[in-house]
Formats: C-alpha cells, structure tokens, sequence
C-alpha cells in the first residue's frame, strides 16, 4: 500500500466506522462496556497501524495538511489509551527457542 493521504483517510474512516459499530454491539449485548467487549484488541492493533501509517506520512511527505497532523495526534492519543491491548510483535512463549526466550526475558 503506498503511502499517501488518501490512504491514511480511508484508514481513518474504517476506524471511526469500527468505533461505531463497537459501540452499537455493546449497546444491542445489553449495554456492556466497551472496556469489556472482546472486540476492543481488534480496535487497538487497527488504531496502532493507523498511527503508524499517519506517523510515516507525515515523516515522509511534505504535502500533509495541518489536518491529517491533527488527526494523527489525536489516534496517537487515543493510541496511547489502549497500548496495552494489542497483539505483542513477538512469538508466543510457547512457540520461542531457549536462546529467543531468555533474550526476550534478558536472562
């Protein structure tokens, strides 16, 4: 996918599109919170590729208006929220090697 605005608003409004719909199911499940709907990880690794797409747009292009600026800070802040629900980057324990392992746990 290349890099441009287009890209990034299309990414935005799929975004707010999986807030809404979120939003709804939670409301049709019976009200649950949002902080308890399975779903919410999902939002989370959408919303940390959304940030970073916004982030190496506006690194890498000088044509990025003061709104896609302001859209990417306020993801990044919403970002920053929900860090701690998305998928790791690394293996699985159970799938690592001994080396992998202690690297990760710095033994």
């Amino acid at each position: 996918m290349a890099i441009n605005v287009e890209n990034f608003i299309k990414l935005a409004n799929f975004y707010n599109q999986v807030a809404k719909t979120m939003s709804a199911i939670c409301v049709t499940k019976g009200g649950i919170p949002i902080e308890n709907y399975v779903g919410r990880f999902f939002a989370a690794d959408v919303l940390e590729f959304i940030v970073e797409y916004g982030e190496r747009l506006i690194k890498e292009r000088n044509d990025v208006g003061p709104e896609i600026v302001a859209v990417v800070k306020k993801f990044r802040t919403q970002f920053d929220r929900v860090r701690d629900l998305t998928t790791p980057t690394e293996k699985p324990i159970y799938e690592m090697t001994l080396a992998e392992f202690e690297k990760v746990m710095n033994i």
